[in-house]
């Protein structure tokens, strides 16, 4: 006979969330009605294992089909179970920024703190743009930029998100893997805590990367995890005077290779500042802050 499993919180038998009527229907209706807060869910989660435990399997869920309705729908539409378990790291991956830390994944030699992101908006078609030629048929949803700006000798540094849909069975899992790259040896994804590779170490950063980042030429670098979040970070070029003046519009975008001979030579300082080195590029122009950050998801 199986036996259903019984959610108890660990507290002592006093706890107050042992008593009265409150059971998940309550709680379910009580987040609703609160348009399923994040704040809200994260401070639940931390009251006992049984509200923890709700928080992962129900609310976490409800929130990320709420933020990013077609996201989610097209991340399991194929009968994908990459998601089931990992709710709450989705949750997160959608509002809240990573940053980086001196030395830290990126190798960087800037100090960014993580922080929540109010409104970001993932696109497939930039996600398309970070895979190689032979890895186009996979899909993955990735994060405008967000611009952390005057960095130092970093200059202007993008950071960005996303995640795989169904990563076990996608292309760049099985490159990866052909290509024996090792897991970083001491950093984990700052979302799930699961083990990453490097995508710059497995040598499959497209060209077109930079240029939908509006990015330098090779310097930038990504990571994903075994759980397929990607995180990444860009050294971002200036706007041009004509760039400026002329709005671009996500849905026509048109690759250009950029032959600007300082993003060239910044770009391969960076990157290799990247694999270890201890050289930097020089400080590019100040760029304009753009409102890309600021757009609802919308997939």
């Amino acid at each position: 006979m199986i036996l259903p499993k019984q959610y108890r919180c660990t507290h002592s038998p006093t706890c107050q969330c042992t008593r009265g009527n409150l059971n998940e229907d309550v709680l379910l209706l009580v987040f609703q009605h609160l348009n399923w807060n994040p704040k809200l869910v994260a401070t639940l989660s931390c009251v006992c294992k049984w509200f923890d435990d709700f928080a992962k399997r129900v609310l976490w869920k409800e929130f990320c089909k709420t933020r990013a309705p077609r996201m989610m729908l097209d991340l399991q539409s194929s009968g994908s179970h990459c998601i089931d378990g990992n709710w709450r790291a989705l949750g997160k991956l959608l509002i809240y920024c990573s940053g980086c830390t001196q030395g830290g994944l990126f190798n960087s030699s800037v100090q960014i703190p993580g922080h929540f992101v109010y409104r970001t908006r993932f696109s497939r078609t930039l996600g398309r743009s970070l895979l190689p030629p032979q890895c186009r048929t996979d899909v993955l949803y990735v994060s405008d930029p967000c611009e952390h700006l005057d960095q130092g000798e970093e200059g202007d540094v993008g950071l960005f998100r996303g995640i795989f849909k169904s990563f076990p069975t996608s292309k760049v899992r099985k490159v990866i893997i052909n290509k024996a790259v090792p897991f970083h040896p001491s950093e984990v994804c700052p979302y799930c805590k699961a083990k990453v590779w490097s995508m710059l170490q497995a040598k499959i950063i497209p060209q077109s990367a930079c240029i939908r980042l509006e990015a330098y030429e090779d310097c930038i670098e990504y990571f994903v995890c075994l759980n397929g979040h990607l995180v990444g970070i860009c050294t971002l070029a200036p706007l041009s005077d004509s760039e400026e003046a002329i709005p671009s519009e996500d849905s026509n975008h048109t690759e250009k290779k950029q032959d600007n001979c300082l993003a060239k030579e910044n770009g391969l300082k960076r990157r290799h500042s990247l694999l270890g080195g201890s050289e930097n590029g020089p400080s590019p122009q100040k760029r304009m802050s753009i409102s890309n950050q600021c757009s609802n998801i919308d997939v």
